[in-house]
């Protein structure tokens, strides 16, 4: 799994659990609701502007995301 897509999955996960849409992250991040659906699918790479935006709005820290997604790329590797 590339880093890309991992971080994707996170950041999906975390916004399913929030019960909120691509649109209301993209609202609240000051981003673009295409640019989420982008994110979510590990099309794009995200800058690190753009972590901070989005973990703000899913109210956890940059590193936790990052932890997340170096979980998912082990657990890839085994």
């Amino acid at each position: 799994m590339s880093i890309e897509k991992a971080f994707g999955v996170v950041i999906r996960n975390y916004r399913r659990e929030l019960a909120i849409s691509q649109e209301e992250l993209a609202l609240e991040a000051g981003l673009d609701r295409t640019y989420i659906s982008l994110l979510e699918r590990g099309k794009r790479r995200p800058t690190i502007n753009t972590l901070f935006a989005i973990s703000k709005v899913l109210g956890i820290n940059p590193h936790t995301i990052i932890l997340n997604i170096e979980t998912l790329l082990c657990s890839d590797n085994i």
